[in-house]
């Protein structure tokens, strides 16, 4: 409960700095996705997956900087699949460095006290906060690099020398990627690494599913706008990912509404 009250209190305050602000907006949306896969992972089972967003951002009048807070959603039609909802607090430094703060949690994935968003205890939480610092790439240099860590919740815990459950992993994962537009086509090949060892965990498998540091999400996305009318254009996407710790490959088609 305190961190969702900070994240309110974050957000009253950059509603405070309004006027140092020129640019402020606010934007929702949904993505229609065949499938959920994020990092490697088939989080959405054998079915579509419908991903609402809201978000209010803020932009200084130099551009220099951005504030930006959102809440970001996943529901798919298999009752057996994870559905999902984020509240996110981030920072963009001249559209090239981001950190970004996520609260995720799985409605109906957990059971009992695990199961109650409001409840924030380490040992029984379903939550999941993470912090992720990015570079987002510039035209001098198309390549973008993401390194993300959990840091509390109900991440993979280690196994203290007593067999018992002991603090968690902190979960960290690398993605290195690159950004080029041929023709009016966005291609961005990317690979991402699961960088924990999970041998000595309680489980024996770590956050990502591997049980050692493993390259869990090779792939590349391409995407682009198909013009409907003179005043609005269907953004769609499309991408080919493999998760060789898993041996698992995937093919999703998207568009955003």
């Amino acid at each position: 409960m305190k961190r969702f009250g900070l994240l309110f209190f974050l957000f009253l305050f950059m509603l405070g700095s309004y006027r140092s602000y020129s640019q402020a907006s606010f934007d929702f949306g949904v993505d229609l996705m065949s499938r959920y896969i994020w990092r490697g992972l088939d989080l959405g089972g054998q079915s579509p997956s419908i991903q609402p967003f809201a978000e209010f951002d803020l932009t200084s009048k130099d551009s220099d900087h951005k504030f930006f807070l959102g809440a970001w959603g996943a529901y798919t039609f298999s009752p057996t699949s994870n559905q999902e909802v984020d509240l996110y607090l981030g920072y963009t430094f001249k559209e090239m460095i981001t950190f970004t703060f996520t609260d995720y949690f799985f409605p109906g994935l957990n059971t009992g006290e695990m199961n109650d968003y409001f409840v924030y205890s380490a040992d029984s939480t379903g939550h999941v906060m993470e912090g992720m610092v990015s570079f987002d790439g510039t035209d001098k240099i198309p390549f973008t690099l993401l390194f993300a860590m959990n840091l509390y919740g109900n991440d993979t815990r280690k196994m203290n020398s007593d067999s018992t459950a002991g603090n968690i992993v902190m979960s960290k994962y690398l993605e290195v990627g690159y950004t080029h537009s041929f023709k009016n086509l966005d291609i961005n090949p990317f690979v991402g690494i699961a960088l924990d060892n999970a041998e000595k965990t309680m489980t024996g498998v770590g956050y990502y599913g591997n049980e050692k540091p493993a390259v869990i999400n090779v792939g590349v996305k391409a995407s682009k706008e198909i013009k409907i009318t003179e005043k609005y254009s269907l953004p769609v996407q499309c991408s080919l990912v493999a998760n060789p710790d898993a041996s698992k490959l995937y093919l999703v088609f998207g568009i955003s509404l």
